[in-house]
């Protein structure tokens, strides 16, 4: 049993982390929503879009973890990644520096 409570625990450490995380980004940018995607062993990955246009994204070692945090901070959450959420990011030079040097050979970043 001292197991069991030992994983929640940590279970519980980690949702607050991530909650207080969704919250920071969502205070600085005036807002946020999200979404939650399935990335296998690694977890979830928690995409979040800001009123501003901002992104950025949060891994939980689990979708229930993930579910709990973006609960916990009281953020919209989406189905999916697509439509006028999708619409609201904004990208910038990294970003598309980034992409094209992926893509095509560009720079290293």
């Amino acid at each position: 049993m001292a197991d069991t409570q030992q994983v929640d625990a940590k279970a519980e450490r980690k949702v607050a982390r991530l909650t207080k995380q969704i919250n920071t980004f969502a205070k600085a940018h005036g807002g946020a929503e999200g979404q939650i995607a399935y990335i296998g062993e690694r977890g979830a990955r928690i995409v979040l879009v800001a009123e501003d246009g901002t992104w950025g994204d949060l891994v939980a070692p689990s979708h229930a973890i993930a579910e709990k945090a973006v609960e916990k901070s009281g953020i919209t959450v989406h189905e999916s990644f697509d439509g006028e959420f999708a619409a609201k990011v904004k990208t910038g030079p990294y970003e598309w520096t980034r992409m094209a040097g992926i893509q095509i050979g560009g720079p290293s970043n």
